[in-house]
């Protein structure tokens, strides 16, 4: 499988994180909560009312107006605090101090726009309580300016009316509207950044799976051609001292034959890199004859072509196989049986003991644990181990059952 994973101009060139750690996430502002946004509002209305509300002294009505101005100001302001830095009770107690001085002030000033200050608090509540409390404290706030309108309850302006005060709680649906939508986006983008997090760890199982594929590939070619050459030189070196030039030709041609071979298991793994579909039972005949057992391949049952994995895994575990018995029991005879039943495939090899001398020597273990590997991916089961009785006894037998 080819993983291809797209690569933005942001990302090209990312920081290297430290081993083992994740990339901290990078903080996204929320679309339509610029802040800027909300001073220019909150600095506006602070402006007009400083400009149009009057009477404004430092005696009597006029020094109440001022003090009322300045803490309707500060609470107007307090809208540009984030969110995580006031607590919600904290809120709630700004805001309610807020709106009480926003209806002190309409009922105090004589003229200009106070009731601003109620309009934007009303519609901030909505934003920042959640929905019970915000249609709580926003009616209170349309109540009390309403009812300090209609009872004349302070020198206030005489001119407004008083279901301008009734409206100014009006504001709050706009903030709980808006508060739905924050809350929506954000749920949008904690989503999106999870689907990211998940697409990376697949990527990351991806290449590791190619990885340890390619190892397998790389492994099988490596041992099967190079222990074959290996033999043969060894045994041109060996006969070099008796001083039989024939058969150390034989054995060179033999070595020469092997690296032609070699070659060609090299093309077969590249196919298998690139998944190309390879013919199942002539590249298994051309395995096993390049091996040097000819005629040794069964075939029973219906053959049909098989998924191209499932042939590419076979070939890789006969290869394994072939090149063991030809390390550990030089000489000895090879059976290779391929089995098409209805929904599998079983390959099994079986190798008599040797009839030469075994050159001493340690494997990796890689080639077993590769077949494990391979049937394992494919849903199959495989065993190896010594025969233990018939013809065969004290040979190997490697059978792999892969459906298919």
């Amino acid at each position: 499988m080819r993983y291809v994973r797209p690569v933005s101009a942001a990302t090209e060139n990312p920081p290297s994180p430290s081993p083992g750690a994740e990339a901290p996430p990078v903080p996204r502002p929320v679309p339509g909560q610029d802040p800027r946004v909300q001073w220019g509002l909150s600095l506006a209305v602070v402006v007009a009312g400083a400009l149009t509300i009057r009477p404004m002294g430092f005696s009597g009505q006029g020094l109440a107006v001022v003090a009322l101005f300045v803490l309707n100001s500060a609470a107007l302001l307090a809208r540009g605090l984030p969110e995580h830095r006031v607590p919600p009770r904290l809120a709630l107690l700004w805001l309610t101090i807020g709106v009480l001085a926003a209806v002190a002030l309409i009922g105090v000033s004589g003229s200009g726009a106070s009731y601003l200050f109620a309009f934007f608090l009303a519609g901030h509540i909505g934003y920042r309580l959640e929905t019970r409390r915000a249609l709580t404290l926003a009616a209170t706030c349309s109540l009390l300016s309403g009812g300090v309108l209609y009872f004349d309850l302070g020198p206030g302006d005489p001119e407004l009316p008083w279901g301008l005060g009734l409206a100014t709680g009006l504001p709050v649906v706009v903030g709980i509207i808006n508060r739905s939508q924050r809350r929506a986006v954000r749920s949008a983008i904690s989503a999106a950044e999870s689907a990211e997090r998940a697409a990376r760890a697949e990527a990351r199982t991806a290449v590791l799976t190619e990885r340890g594929r390619i190892a397998r590939d790389v492994h099988d070619v490596l041992a099967h051609s190079l222990a074959g050459i290996n033999m043969q030189l060894e045994l041109a070196d060996a006969l070099l001292d008796t001083g039989d030039l024939e058969k150390v030709r034989e054995a060179n041609d033999k070595a020469h034959g092997l690296v032609k071979e070699s070659l060609k298991q090299a093309q077969w793994t590249v196919h298998a890199l690139r998944e190309d579909a390879l013919p199942l039972l002539e590249s298994l005949t051309a395995m096993t004859e390049s091996s040097g057992h000819h005629d040794a391949l069964t075939v029973r049952g219906t053959v049909r072509e098989a998924p191209a994995q499932v042939t590419q895994n076979l070939l890789r575990i006969a290869q394994e196989a072939l090149t063991n018995a030809a390390r550990h029991a030089p000489g000895g005879k090879v059976e290779v049986e391929l089995t098409f039943a209805a929904s599998s495939i079983t390959l099994r090899i079986r190798n008599r003991p040797a009839t030469r001398a075994v050159t001493p020597g340690v494997g990796s273990g890689m080639g077993l644990i590769g077949m494990r590997e391979r049937v394992a991916l494919l849903g199959g089961s495989v065993s190896a181990g010594p025969v233990t009785e018939g013809q065969d006894q004290g040979g190997w037998l490697v059978e792999a059952v892969i459906p298919g």
